[in-house]
Parts: structure tokens; C-alpha cells; sequence
């Protein structure tokens, strides 16, 4: 009778599978990510907030994973914010932006209009006071090195500082700083898929290696480009054919993730097709080829998804 109850004892003590969804960024991209997040919310029956446990997110996906973590927003609520209303007040172009120059003496956007959106949904709340664990990963530009914010290791920090930071993509925006004082750009220049980030806070905040983790992409950049034409390039050039695009499109930490994490890990990410690479674009024709890959991820990904989330 005594093993039975230590093995009930001991079967009761071990440790529940815990979810994390992790975003990355990409601009007006990270639509498609919400728009396949609407569809698991419906197919499912329950919302993001109660699929997950832990909410992981660069730049864009920074805001994403806030909003789903801070207090339950669903997927469709959350569209609202990628709204032609809310892009342009997010995107509100700066005084010196010359869209005839290549070369931009300032940054496209002034950071007055994001802060705005995000103070009406957030207020002067602090990570401590999200409902679920939230990380978010940025830049520290002065000490050149990448910070890590969450519910649980900074909880002190605001919400807004935390996205702001996270988001401060290097030529759309301008460098962030804190209220702290430290000087923070866009977490994607270290890795704009967060996975294994993801992976590694959970392990420590759950005490547990019983992770699974929904990796969900912008799109790639798959455009061939000419390796002697690029030979000749300098930094206007390089700028020209999207170095930045380059760098968060890099897929090593998607494929470090899958050799780590093995099946616990799933990504939902396509190559862009015809959608504009820049980050920016907002123009009708434009979203609603982002809102068509994300339809088009659920047809491909929609039914391994809900068995993948299965405990």
C-alpha cells in the first residue's frame, strides 16, 4: 500500500507540460501571424491566452506577445492595432524624411505616435503586472549587448519600455531610451526569431525541460540575388537590396531550434512571394497579401498545429 501512494505521490509531482508561443518581428508582416492565430483561436475553441503559458517576442512580435500575455487580449482584438487607423497613427512619419534620398539623415518615424498606441492599451502598467510570463528581447546599444526583459526578471520596467525597446528598428524608428536611462534598439539585430530564448527562460522560470514552443514567422525574403552584381556593392548598395531584410530573415536560430528542440518545436513561417519585403508597406494590396499568407500558413499548418498543442 505504501509504494502505491509513492508512486501516486511521486506521479502527481511531475511536471506539467508548459507552451510557449514565441513571434518574431517583421513590420506590418507579423499580421499573418495574427491572422493564424484568429484561426487557432476558433478551430480550438480556446483563446491564445489559454493555449500558452509563457509569450515570447522580438520587435513586432514584442508588441504581439504583450498584448496576448497582459491581460487575455484574443487574436481578433489584437488585429485591430495593424488597423489602417492604428499604422498610421504608429507610423507617424518624421519632420526630415526625404523619401527621394536613399541616405536618411534621420530615422523614417518619430516614436511619439507608437507610444501613444501603447499607452492606450497598456497605461503606465508594469511587466510584473502582465498576467502571464512575457519576455521580450532588445539592444543595449551603449554596452553593446543584448537585454533580455520579462515579467520575471524585470518587473520593475514598464510595459511600454519593454516594447519600445524591442522595437526600435535601426532606421524606422529611433533609438529608444528607457527610463532608466540605457539606450535600447530593436532586439532582431541579435535574433528576430526568439525561440530558443523562449525555450531557455521557460526552462528556468518552470523548472522543468517539459517545453513545447509554437515559432510563429513574418515571412522570408527568398529573392535571388546576383552574387557578382553584389560583389561591387558598398553601404549604398548593400541598402539598397535590403541588408537589414537579410539579417531578420536569417533562419539559423530556426534551424539551432529544430536540432535542440527537436518535435517539441513547430514554426510556421513560408518564403513572402509577392508581399513586399520592406516593413513598412501598408498599402491595401499590400496587407491583404499579408492576411492571405496567414490563411494560407493555417491551410498548411492549422491541423499540426492543434495536434501539436495537445498535452
Amino acid at each position: 500500500m505504501n509504494n502505491f501512494f509513492n508512486i501516486f505521490k511521486k506521479s502527481s509531482q511531475q511536471p506539467k507540460l508548459k507552451k510557449v508561443l514565441s513571434l518574431d518581428g517583421g513590420g506590418v508582416r507579423a499580421i499573418a501571424g495574427i491572422v493564424f492565430l484568429k484561426k487557432l483561436e476558433a478551430e480550438s475553441g480556446k483563446k491564445i491566452f489559454d493555449s500558452f503559458d509563457m509569450f515570447v517576442g522580438t520587435s513586432a512580435g514584442a508588441f504581439n506577445a504583450a498584448c496576448l500575455a497582459y491581460d487575455g487580449m484574443q487574436a481578433s482584438e489584437l488585429k485591430k492595432y495593424w488597423s489602417r487607423e492604428y499604422l498610421e497613427r504608429i507610423m507617424k512619419t518624421s519632420f526630415f524624411w526625404d523619401k527621394a534620398s536613399l541616405i536618411q539623415a534621420r530615422p523614417r518615424y518619430e516614436s511619439e505616435g507608437r507610444i501613444g498606441v501603447l499607452n492606450e492599451i497598456f497605461s503606465k502598467d508594469l511587466l510584473g503586472e502582465v498576467k502571464k510570463p512575457l519576455v521580450t528581447l532588445a539592444y543595449d546599444v551603449e554596452n553593446r549587448s543584448h537585454v533580455i526583459h520579462s515579467n520575471f526578471s524585470s518587473p520593475e520596467i514598464s510595459i511600454i519600455d519593454a516594447v519600445c525597446a524591442s522595437s526600435a528598428a535601426p532606421m524606422y524608428f529611433p533609438t529608444y531610451q528607457m527610463a532608466n536611462g540605457l539606450w535600447m534598439i530593436d532586439g532582431g539585430v541579435v535574433t528576430n526569431n526568439p525561440s530558443m530564448i523562449g525555450f531557455a527562460q521557460a526552462k528556468e522560470y518552470f523548472k522543468t525541460d517539459k517545453i513545447k514552443i509554437l515559432s510563429i514567422g513574418a515571412g522570408l525574403n527568398k529573392k535571388k540575388i546576383n552574387g557578382e552584381t553584389s560583389s561591387v556593392w558598398g553601404g549604398v548598395g548593400w541598402l539598397r537590396n535590403d541588408i537589414m531584410g537579410m539579417m531578420l530573415d536569417s533562419e539559423i536560430h530556426h534551424d539551432i531550434a529544430e536540432d535542440i528542440i527537436g518535435d517539441s518545436y513547430l514554426r510556421i513561417n513560408s518564403p513572402l512571394g509577392d508581399i513586399n519585403k520592406i516593413l513598412d508597406d501598408s498599402s491595401d494590396l499590400n496587407l491583404e497579401k499579408i492576411h492571405l499568407m496567414g490563411m494560407n500558413w493555417w491551410s498548411e499548418f492549422g491541423e499540426q498545429t492543434l495536434e501539436f498543442l495537445k498535452d
